[in-house]
């Protein structure tokens, strides 16, 4: 049977581009819709198996559209917008409500070279019609790390910069499809006083990044930061790889280091998890490495971690229960990889109690 596919565009032209992208394989009976309330009116007659939602839109924007979608009918939804930094900052708060990915219109809002990102196109949808709705607990946890920067910090000011201590150097978390909905409720679970500072690879593009680690930032007891030029690895803060780039672990004579460097041909995902985890083990013993493995499609970041857990580190793979798209943790677990394997809920607490 066939995927059913609701486009939400206000643009005719790309409407009829989006469909004949997805008709074209064979796979997908596509349904589109002009703008919001066009699409909440069909939502319930079509009850489609993904929606593809445009941001910017008349009378009912995309984001309005989704929070509706998600409370009346919840269903695996790609966001297919232009990347201006605003669109950047929505489109993350859409991944926080609930949409499962997202597609860059290359060339602005109605954009003549869509077929351009065909291929991405049509992946993220057949992988948004086998994934789990996520509910949106952005806001909870925002709450909650309030609620700890309060005891575990003077007021204004966030633990930094105090050096790695413990037996753990190093946190590392890979995450793709699914990963910034998750980030936004994991990050800001872990304390200010973390043994080890945390840098993260999230498949994702280079104009998210900085709203990403600037919205994570406003959440989180710990620093977060941009890996935006070569920065120094101290304990309370949080380094997020920059995208469309790899993130790599280096040494020098004052210490461990976290950089931008452009992606590597050999890695299919940016950044790379399996890059960033080796290149931390070439420098710090496995044994002192902690890692999360966490939703999202294909095995990016399942050679490496396993290699941490083979040489005495520990590792957690994201249990199927929870992941959007098990790709990933599933890959770390069915190798034999993972330390545990655990449900979303649970893995910023066993992070905290490992590195403390």
């Amino acid at each position: 049977m066939a995927t059913s596919v609701l486009v939400v565009d206000d643009s005719a032209l790309m409407r009829r581009a989006l469909k004949e992208i997805l008709v074209d394989t064979g796979e997908f009976e596509v349904h589109t819709a002009r703008n919001g309330v066009d699409a909440l009116e069909q939502l319930g007659r079509v009850q489609p198996d993904v929606v593809t939602l445009d941001i910017n839109m008349p009378e009912m924007d995309g984001l309005t559209c989704l929070a509706q979608i998600m409370q009346q009918q919840p269903t695996p939804v790609v966001m297919v917008s232009s990347l201006t930094e605003h669109n950047a900052l929505v489109t993350l708060e859409a991944l926080e409500l609930g949409a499962i990915d997202y597609v860059p219109k290359p060339g602005g809002t109605v954009s003549l070279n869509i077929e351009d990102v065909s291929g991405e196109l049509v992946t993220k949808v057949r992988a948004a019609a086998r994934a789990k709705i996520k509910r949106a607990g952005g806001l909870a946890a925002r709450v909650r790390a309030q609620t700890r920067q309060a005891t575990a910090a003077p007021p204004g000011k966030k633990v930094r910069d105090l050096g790695t201590a413990g037996s753990v150097d190093l946190l590392l978390i890979g995450s793709s499809t699914g990963g910034p909905a998750l980030l936004s409720d994991l990050l800001p679970a872990l304390p200010g006083s973390l043994g080890a500072p945390v840098v993260v690879a999230q498949h994702i593009p280079a104009s998210f990044t900085a709203a990403l680690a600037r919205r994570l930032d406003e959440a989180c007891a710990l620093r977060v930061h941009e890996v935006d030029r070569i920065m120094n690895l101290q304990r309370g803060n949080i380094y997020i790889g920059k995208g469309n780039a790899d993130v790599v672990v280096a040494r020098r004579t004052d210490g461990l280091i976290v950089k931008s460097v452009p992606a590597a041909a050999e890695y299919r995902w940016h950044p790379s998890v399996d890059r960033l985890v080796g290149s931390a083990r070439r420098y710090i013993d496995p044994a002192r490495l902690v890692c999360a493995l966490l939703t999202g499609m294909g095995d990016d970041g399942a050679t490496e971690m396993a290699a941490v857990k083979e040489g005495g580190g520990r590792t957690i793979a994201e249990a199927e229960e929870t992941a959007v798209v098990w790709g990933m943790p599933g890959e770390l677990a069915r190798r034999g990889g993972a330390t545990v394997v655990l449900p979303s809920y649970e893995i910023a607490d066993r992070l905290a109690d490992w590195v403390r």
